[in-house]
């Protein structure tokens, strides 16, 4: 800025020192659009879920978790299990269950929330987001997601026993429920062809007898589980699970 000996401010000056704090408001302006753009680009650029998985990475860092145990990988009925290892005592278990993942999206993070942990054994909870996805999923699409997930387990972990966990019969989504029933049914039939496998059937005991699923198992959502959910699947997954 110019002195001004008189201690005042000419009208020539005065509209100079307007246009130069106006350019450096407009330099400004831009710069912090440029930025913003910058950061929204990278964030439309990153996957699903991916803050959930570097989550578990900066978890892994301060306390590694240990190899050779068991691991739970799949949607948010792991996730919102997070007192699983309340549920089964003796037992030491990895979760890594996380938002509404699809098995696309274990697919697409196995290097991540698999292999590090070498596990004796993986439950999987998984397919109920696939089917939910669309309306126009098929059952095989489903399926042969599944059979991909397993095939690439079994090359990286030939001796790692595999446990299904079927899909279960929420009432959100009871109108899916032909096309849940047929992929359960497919991947059991799989499962029954491959060695150290299991298939855990959590969709009939969740039923009434009336065949409609019993409300208390489920949170007001309809979608997610109470702990009376959670102790219909202690039951019926504990009896599968290894002692390591």
């Amino acid at each position: 800025m110019e002195t001004i000996k008189t201690g005042t401010m000419s009208a020539s000056n005065k509209a100079k020192w307007i246009k130069r704090l106006t350019i450096i408001i407009v330099l400004f302006l831009v710069l912090l659009v440029i930025l913003i753009a910058g950061s929204d680009a990278n964030a439309q650029t990153r996957p699903p879920f991916y803050n959930d998985i570097q989550s578990f990475k900066k978890l892994d860092s301060i306390a590694p978790a240990p190899s050779g145990k068991i691991l739970f990988i799949g949607s948010s009925s792991f996730t919102y299990w997070k007192d699983v290892a309340d549920y089964f005592p003796g037992y030491t278990i990895i979760n890594r269950g996380f938002g509404g993942s699809t098995l696309e999206d274990l697919l697409r993070y196995q290097a991540d929330i698999i292999y590090p942990y070498k596990p004796r054994q993986i439950v999987i909870y998984c397919g109920e987001n696939d089917v939910a996805s669309s309306d126009s999923i098929r059952v095989e699409t489903v399926v042969n997601r599944f059979k991909q997930l397993f095939s690439d387990i079994r090359r990286r972990l030939p001796k790692t026993r595999i446990l299904f966990v079927s899909m279960k019969p929420s009432p959100s989504r009871w109108h899916m429920q032909d096309r849940m029933v047929a992929a359960n049914n497919a991947i059991r039939q799989f499962l029954l062809t491959e060695k150290r496998t299991g298939y855990v059937d959590i969709y009939a005991p969740m039923l009434k007898p009336d065949g409609r699923p019993y409300p208390e198992l489920f949170l007001s959502d309809s979608l997610h589980m109470t702990p009376k959910g959670y102790a219909v699947w202690k039951e019926k997954i504990g009896p599968y699970l290894i002692r390591q």
